[in-house]
């Protein structure tokens, strides 16, 4: 079975999770409604269990943006993650789970907004396409959402190692050997920090630059009357 090594900066965001075996075909995303002081033993401990279990990396998330691209940014670095097990309970208004599984299944739409989902801003804009797009061919999703038994995630790791086909839930899982092209490496851009002021299409983006550009008319016009004035 083909394996191959990450990207020499793997992992190259950081963020709440362990690291694991790097050869690992699975990673573990734990849904996170809690703020950092108040994170409970139990999802600190299914953290631990998802790498103690064979993982390569495993670790909580907490929002549908930064959050997400992050997850992408560390995967698409280890071409041999091929699957992604999400757990935990759903985040009520970010529901960054389903917006994961919705990526996984839908991709984005020209304005960087995961088609399908329901979260409250679900927009990827710190991503190349490039990123998004061979996150969506290299992992596939196996859904635990809303479940945090230890025990289920040992179970669905385990599967995810298996080299014949092995039935997990409604799942046929079994290691098929690292993606078979080169890990992408790059941390987040930072284009854009708050998702809620962004432009949404280029419509918006034009209007947007036509009022900039009065402004400044504006604004030099008000220059030129000072000048004028102190003269």
């Amino acid at each position: 079975m083909l394996k191959t090594d990450p990207h020499t900066d793997y992992p190259p965001e950081e963020g709440r999770y362990l690291r694991g075996n790097d050869y690992s075909p699975v990673a573990v995303v734990i849904i996170l409604i809690y703020d950092q002081e108040k994170i409970p033993s139990d999802i600190e401990n299914l953290v631990r269990v998802g790498v103690e279990c064979g993982a390569a990396l495993s670790g909580t998330l907490q929002t549908e943006s930064i959050g997400i691209e992050k997850v992408v940014c560390n995967i698409v670095a280890n071409p041999n993650i091929r699957y992604l097990v999400i757990c935990g309970p759903e985040s009520p208004g970010h529901r960054c789970g389903e917006a994961l599984l919705m990526l996984l299944e839908n991709g984005v739409d020209q304005r960087r907004k995961i088609i399908g989902a329901q979260a409250l801003t679900p927009y990827l804009f710190n991503l190349p396409m490039e990123f998004i797009e061979r996150f969506r061919r290299q992992i596939r999703a196996v859904n635990l959402l809303n479940e945090g038994d230890p025990g289920l995630v040992r179970q669905a790791v385990w599967s995810c190692y298996q080299e014949a086909p092995t039935a997990f839930r409604e799942y046929q899982l079994c290691d098929p050997g690292a993606y078979p092209e080169s890990p992408l490496s790059g941390r987040l851009t930072w284009r854009v920090t708050n998702p809620y002021t962004a432009p949404k299409d280029e419509a918006e983006q034009q209007q947007r630059e036509k009022l900039r550009d009065m402004m400044a008319r504006f604004k030099r016009a008000a220059e030129k009357k000072r000048s004028a004035t102190d003269d």
